[in-house]
């Protein structure tokens, strides 16, 4: 672990470092030496993440670097949260997915969270996420997947879809580096025990956020195949060797009972969506066990409030 400035982050493999904001990771990939010079940031955090994202990058490089790209897995908010003010001060290509553009042109909005999955705490509060898109114009580039990102010649970009349909992964074949995104996990996202806590843990996508499970089975399938002996996810610590190639495999061989949830509003019937943005999203079934959930959240926030007022 580096403290270099009072910043703290934590080294992933030769040239590739990442940062817990909250719940949430991104990453800075170096290129090496006899490959074009300078470094891309992977996924964008939380709202609020611009400052520590750009401390981070120059306790690393030094004051005043930027990166050559800033490259997203996907759109969801807690990857995106901070991309318009990096946008503001960096003014970088960012690199999507064909398939991911609808969510960050204004085009389309994402489908809702399913609160129903259970699990914990953070599966209720998804409702809150942002699902509406971002407009962020020409600095937009969607990925050549046959050619990869320019500013990443020895990185692979897998279309790894399923958590949204234009999720991809990096792969470094060099040392079998995996950057994940949310395609797979190393913690239980729908525990806010686990996810604040960064406890080590393989899972499948957050279930509150994975649209299609069918399409997420594939791409942990296609994953644990290239038998990765680093991971680093978009939640969760960094897995490494055997540990990591045993239980990605683990994942993949049982998928359906280890990651995809008992009910819930995608669990049968994916979202369909296309380079137009979201097409078809199945209907809303409520459970007992959702409106409990919702009854002791909504306890827990009042007392909070109750708290907060008599003092």
């Amino acid at each position: 672990m580096n403290f270099n400035k009072g910043v703290k982050y934590f080294q992933v493999a030769q040239g590739v470092w990442g940062m817990r904001i909250l719940f949430v990771n991104v990453y800075i990939i170096a290129n090496r030496r006899g490959f074009p010079k300078g470094w891309v940031l992977v996924d964008a955090g939380v709202q609020g993440s611009a400052n520590r994202i750009i401390a981070m990058a120059e306790s690393i490089f030094g004051a005043g670097t930027k990166p050559s790209a800033i490259v997203l897995t996907h759109a969801h908010s807690d990857h995106t949260g901070g991309l318009e003010e990096l946008l503001e001060h960096w003014h970088v290509p960012v690199y999507a997915h064909d398939l991911e553009a609808p969510y960050l042109t204004g085009k389309s909005s994402y489908p809702p969270a399913d609160p129903t999955v259970g699990e914990g705490v953070m599966s209720l509060m998804s409702v809150f996420f942002r699902k509406k898109p971002l407009d962020i114009g020409n600095a937009l580039h969607i990925i050549d997947m046959e050619n990869g990102v320019p500013e990443l010649p020895e990185w692979k970009v897998i279309h790894t879809p399923g958590h949204t349909p234009g999720h991809i992964s990096l792969f470094l074949p060099l040392n079998t580096t995996l950057i994940a995104g949310d395609a797979f996990v190393t913690t239980k996202p729908e525990s806010a025990i686990y996810a604040l806590g960064n406890i080590k843990k393989m899972s499948g996508p957050p279930r509150y956020m994975t649209t299609d499970w069918a399409a997420a089975e594939e791409s942990v399938r296609k994953l644990s195949d290239l038998q990765p002996r680093i991971a680093a996810t978009g939640h969760g610590p960094v897995m490494r060797g055997r540990e990591l190639q045993e239980q990605l495999k683990r994942l993949a061989d049982d998928f359906r009972k280890l990651a995809v949830p008992n009910g819930g509003r995608y669990a049968e019937h994916p979202v369909y969506a296309n380079d137009e943005g979201t097409q078809y999203i199945p209907p809303f079934k409520s459970t007992t066990k959702f409106k409990v959930g919702v009854s002791l959240l909504g306890a827990v926030a009042g007392f909070a409030v109750t708290r907060l007022l008599v003092k």
